[in-house]
């Protein structure tokens, strides 16, 4: 009887650790992509430029990239639950306070939830890697699902809250801290069960052999290289469709559909990956949408075609950010080594995010016109591959150098 009961514990304990997985996954992105369709009522509200407009969008991944780094320092003093607790509740307040009638408190609130989105991000594969090392397909799909769903839902609702229900730009914005305080609520029975398993100090020799690990260094491009991709279209795909004719409202339609389609990608590719000793094929067929993708709206742009080419390039982003967030713990051999692979790798991927929408703008301004700046895409989604084969490739990281599996 007391092993029925211990089973059922078991279960339960099992059950409220996924679903705060789940919910914590809920709260890294929506906060963010929240802000792009209120852009507009921000910027004549508070009568900001257009380069301060967009910076509410870019803190965050400047946030993302000096903070993450810093995540599993954090993680080894007060114990992985708490750190990602703390992450919550600074989400939190970031979210309150950016809602404030202030224009300090909009960029300060900002800047904290960034910093505290960043710090989710890092720990969530690490402990994954600890708690779910025989499901880090199954779970890595499951919150890259969440957090993809919950951001295209942010982006689709975030109008119809601030003007169909009155609740303004601020309320609009404000209002996803009930999400945060729901991921506190449901994380918080962590603590009485907290390990101390990714607390325990990382040898210095090893942290700095990370940063001289060629295989370390292709999951790092892997990661920004996808992120770079990614943030480009987000931002630039609604002018490239608006510019060759389309209406903005269409254009805003085939955005949401992209996301729409990823959501699949993003669920089966990293449960496909921790099914396979190697993920190469999974990276050809994620480089091979993003090109058919990209290469149709470069050379076929037709508008009956273009729904086609949103399918593809759905598809290959949503497998993309599944797996390369699959790799931390795929390609470590610890889940302290995966908290820091996370680090390391988001650290400069989100360099790369931040700056790659600044660049691909720039390029559009030199050129006139966005075939040069889609070529460049193309060129970026073929690095891609050649980095994905060996960050693709059945070898993990030790604490010193890579030891093949195969």
């Amino acid at each position: 009887m007391d092993d029925a009961k211990d089973a059922a514990s078991l279960r339960s304990s099992r059950l409220l650790l996924m679903a705060g997985v789940v919910l914590i996954a809920a709260n890294l992105r929506a906060s963010i992509t929240v802000v792009g369709p209120l852009a507009a009522s921000i910027r004549n509200d508070t009568g900001l430029s257009n380069v301060m407009t967009s910076l509410l969008t870019a803190l965050p991944l400047i946030a993302f990239a000096l903070i993450s780094p810093l995540a599993p320092a954090l993680s080894r003093r007060f114990g992985t639950e708490r750190t990602l607790l703390g992450g919550l509740i600074a989400l939190a307040a970031g979210i309150v306070l950016r809602s404030v009638p202030s224009a300090t408190a909009l960029y300060a609130g900002t800047a904290i939830l960034g910093a505290a989105i960043a710090v989710s991000n890092v720990m969530l594969p690490a402990l994954i890697k600890r708690d779910f090392a025989h499901q880090v397909g199954l779970m890595t799909g499951l919150y890259t699902v969440s957090m993809s769903g919950l951001a295209g839902l942010a982006s689709g609702i975030s109008v119809p809250m601030a003007e169909g229900l009155g609740l303004g730009w601020r309320g609009s914005l404000g209002c996803w801290a009930l999400l945060a305080a729901a991921g506190i609520a449901v994380w918080l029975p962590q603590l009485r069960g907290a390990k101390p398993s990714l607390s325990a100090p990382a040898p210095a020799k090893a942290a700095g052999s990370l940063w001289r690990s060629p295989l370390a260094w292709q999951v790092t491009l892997f990661m920004g290289l996808q992120s770079l991709a990614f943030y480009v279209t987000i931002a630039w795909l609604p002018a490239i469709l608006h510019d060759r004719g389309m209406s903005a409202a269409a254009a805003g339609w085939m955005l949401s559909l992209m996301q729409f389609v990823s959501l699949p990608a993003s669920f089966i590719v990293p449960v496909l990956a921790g099914r396979t000793a190697s993920q190469r094929g999974l990276v050809a067929f994620t480089a091979a949408a993003s090109l058919i993708g990209y290469g149709g709206l470069l050379l076929f742009p037709a508008a009956a075609m273009v729904p086609v080419w949103i399918v593809f390039i759905g598809l290959g982003l949503g497998a993309s950010i599944s797996l390369a967030l699959a790799f931390f713990a795929l390609r470590s051999s610890s889940a302290p080594q995966a908290a820091a692979l996370s680090g390391m790798a988001q650290s400069f991927g989100y360099l790369l995010a931040a700056l790659g929408p600044i660049l691909f703008g720039w390029l559009h301004d030199l050129t006139g016109g966005w075939t040069g700046p889609l070529f460049v895409l193309i060129a970026v989604i073929v690095l891609f591959f050649i980095v994905g084969l060996g960050a693709g490739r059945n070898t993990q990281l030790s604490s010193s150098s890579e030891q093949s599996q195969q």
